[in-house]
């Protein structure tokens, strides 16, 4: 007999003031993408058969009143893209993931650009590139990560940037391409020189659940580096739940946990980093 899925996480104490997530995967959360043996993380979502409203509700009472929903292929682009046209405070980015680079064909690319036309297509994202796994080429995941910044740019649509174990190519590949004029580091996982690096370039930094991690301290020296007016924070739900809830799916109603913790970081208040995040999701996604 299969055991029941484990209780959800309690949910923290709601914030002094209101804030969204700027990353997070609704169709995982709802099971709408089907489980593998190999996403455990995945399977425990589909188990827990979240819906779209009821995530809503639960971020809206801790103070998470907006969400962005990314799209990592194209049926999960083009889901997010209709989830958002149905929900007034849902915003979708599209894109082909790194780890997807090989399915990046022609037809592919030229059906991402036109759901980045949309109006409630906000982002093309998440693209990058990942040295962490191998599922797709370094030759594809190049080339997929440059039509994606040319994409961004004739879209005038944020890039939102997956970078794993990548770092110095992802930055030398916006360099060459020349970024579009808004670039938002998803889960940020560099250093502090890193941090500067990409604060200089004005290029947005978003945190999520592993600043709070015992074992990065180098991701909250880059926090404490970078510019509040550059920063952002995220789920990167189902994945990447923040302590003490490591090991269990996350969601958009768990935000504040990482907001106090970058607060704490900055030295600033959570209702003035909030406000600060708030500013900058105008500035990245446009007026909601």
């Amino acid at each position: 007999m299969s055991k029941p899925p484990a209780a959800p996480p309690v949910a923290p104490e709601p914030l002094p003031a209101p804030v969204f997530d700027s990353h997070c995967h609704l169709d995982i959360m709802v099971g709408d993408r089907q489980a593998s043996s190999g996403d455990p993380v995945a399977q425990a979502a589909q188990a827990a058969s979240a819906t779209v409203s009821g995530i809503l509700d639960a971020a809206r009472a801790v103070g998470v009143t907006r969400l962005v929903t990314i799209g990592y292929d194209l049926p999960s682009s083009r889901w997010n893209a209709e989830v958002a046209a149905a929900h007034a405070d849902v915003y979708a980015g599209v894109a082909i993931h790194p780890n997807e680079a090989h399915a990046a064909t022609p037809e592919t690319l030229a059906e991402i650009e036109e759901l980045a036309g949309r109006p409630e297509v906000r982002a093309v994202g998440e693209t990058g590139l990942d040295y962490f796994r191998d599922w797709a080429s370094r030759d594809d995941q190049h080339a997929s990560f440059r039509a994606h910044i040319e994409i961004a740019r004739r879209t005038g649509k944020a890039l939102v940037i997956h970078d794993r174990d990548a770092h110095a190519d992802v930055l030398k590949v916006l360099a060459e391409e020349g970024a579009p004029p808004v670039v938002v580091f998803h889960s940020f996982s560099g250093d502090a020189e890193m941090a500067a690096e990409c604060a200089a370039a004005g290029y947005y930094l978003s945190f999520s659940g592993p600043v709070t991690y015992k074992n990065a301290g180098y991701l909250r020296e880059a926090a404490r580096v970078a510019p509040v007016e550059l920063m952002l924070v995220e789920t990167d739900a189902p994945y990447l739940p923040p302590v003490p809830h490591r090991g269990k799916p996350n969601a958009p109603y768990l935000i504040p946990l990482t907001l106090r913790c970058l607060a704490e970081i900055k030295g600033v208040e959570p209702d003035a980093l909030c406000e600060a995040i708030e500013a900058n999701g105008v500035a990245v996604f446009g007026a909601w």
